[in-house]
């Protein structure tokens, strides 16, 4: 089997979706997983399916290590290999510091951060049968700055940032090229969760040097550059598409 195959996980809609069906354009077959909208996830499927690529949908809250490993292990089942893989699923309570409850904090460094641990273990592992492959993860600003509400997502995503480096080195002799992508504000699902969503927006849209916000495209161009030929010799670093309004915060 030469058919090159890609896992996106969180990939039933925003970044995720972005990304899974700019790799199916690329050629890959899918595997798409999501944790609750499995309608969303069927949508997707849809769409890489019309572009002439096989879609495995998988069902796995990746905060749980026995749900990755059968992710996993039904990847190996139905494709045999794994040729990148790109750490996308993310969660997290939107509290201040002081609110914080450890529930809060288990929940959000499960998803954002212990996922991306074993996740790439296990992809490591299936990347390895065809010689080497690539990473990417998704992180955000609040992993360098202070966003209200963040404790715990910024904390997260510090930590999915320095697994990066670590990965990196470790996997590098494996022939196994990881990286992140930071992501300023985007206007997603995701951050409609967010209390102070619209001040958020308001600041994106009037502050960025670029003179506009962030879209999931411009994201996906990143993790596209990364998992390219032409990055190869980019290890263990934080891609920073923002427009350039972290540069001034």
């Amino acid at each position: 089997m030469s058919q090159k195959v890609a896992l996106v996980t969180g990939s039933s809609r925003g970044i995720g979706k972005e990304t899974a069906l700019r790799l199916a354009k690329e050629g890959y077959d899918l595997v798409i997983n999501y944790a609750r909208s499995k309608a969303a996830a069927e949508e997707t499927a849809k769409e890489i399916e019309a572009l002439g690529r096989k879609v495995l949908i998988v069902r796995a809250n990746v905060g749980k290590v026995d749900k990755i490993k059968e992710m996993f292990a039904e990847i190996d089942a139905v494709f045999g290999r794994l040729d990148v893989f790109i750490s996308n699923a993310a969660s997290g309570v939107l509290r201040p510091a002081m609110e914080l409850e450890e529930s809060h904090w288990d929940w959000t460094m499960d998803i954002n951060s212990k996922a991306f641990l074993f996740c790439a273990q296990q992809a490591a592992k299936l990347m390895e049968k065809t010689g080497g492959g690539k990473i990417v993860t998704i992180s955000s600003l609040g992993s360098i700055r202070y966003l209200e509400n963040y404790t715990t997502v910024g904390v997260s995503k510090a930590a999915l940032e320095a697994l990066t480096r670590y990965l990196a080195i470790e996997l590098a002799a494996k022939n196994i090229v990881v990286n992140a992508v930071s992501g300023g504000a985007v206007d997603t699902d995701a951050l409609k969760h967010f209390p102070n969503r619209d001040e958020l927006l308001e600041d994106a849209k009037a502050n960025t040097p670029a003179g506009r916000m962030v879209e999931t495209a411009d994201l996906a161009n990143a993790v596209m550059f990364l998992i390219s030929d032409a990055a190869s010799m980019i290890r263990g670093q934080t891609i920073i598409v923002d427009g350039g309004r972290s540069l001034m915060m």
